[in-house]
């Protein structure tokens, strides 16, 4: 019988204190936790005292999110919260709370409320499609625009 009265005689351990941030420092490769998928409208949120997916707000409005978005393990950005992530060219929704590894092509900085709120941009390390990809600047100035409007609104 399951044992409901009792804590857990194991832990599960939070991936954001026990990962590296990097999964290949030398190709840039990084360890990702998944907070949401493009498309949503809803703000999910990784807690970090206990690593749980916690719906952080719902969506009021229709701009939903241009990318797939995560967080990087064992890193604070001055907002005090792990670093942003950003994964484009995703084409295939991934699974909130899953660890994948993505490869920088970028950092862009933005200013929340006075708070520094760096967004690491990266895509997934193992798809080929992206692999001429060095660069966010090479997503196109549209995909430029698209982003830093949907941080500054």
């Amino acid at each position: 019988m399951a044992n409901i009265d009792h804590a857990p005689s194991r832990t599960m351990l939070n991936l954001l204190h026990v990962l590296p941030a990097f999964a290949d420092a030398d190709e840039l490769r990084l360890n990702v936790i998944v907070e949401l998928n493009s498309m949503t409208i809803n703000k999910y949120e990784l807690i970090t005292e206990t690593g749980h997916l916690k719906l952080d707000r719902v969506g009021y409005s229709s701009l939903a999110y241009p990318f797939a978005y995560g967080c990087l393990p064992r890193t604070w950005d001055e907002d005090g919260d792990p670093l942003d992530v950003e994964i484009v060219g995703i084409t295939e929704p991934l699974v909130p709370g899953s660890l994948v590894e993505a490869r920088i092509i970028g950092i862009m900085k933005f200013d929340d409320g006075g708070e520094v709120d760096d967004k690491v941009i990266c895509v997934l390390a193992d798809d080929k499609r992206m692999d001429h990809i060095t660069s966010y600047e090479q997503l196109g100035e549209h995909w430029i625009k698209e982003t830093t409007y949907y941080w500054e609104h």
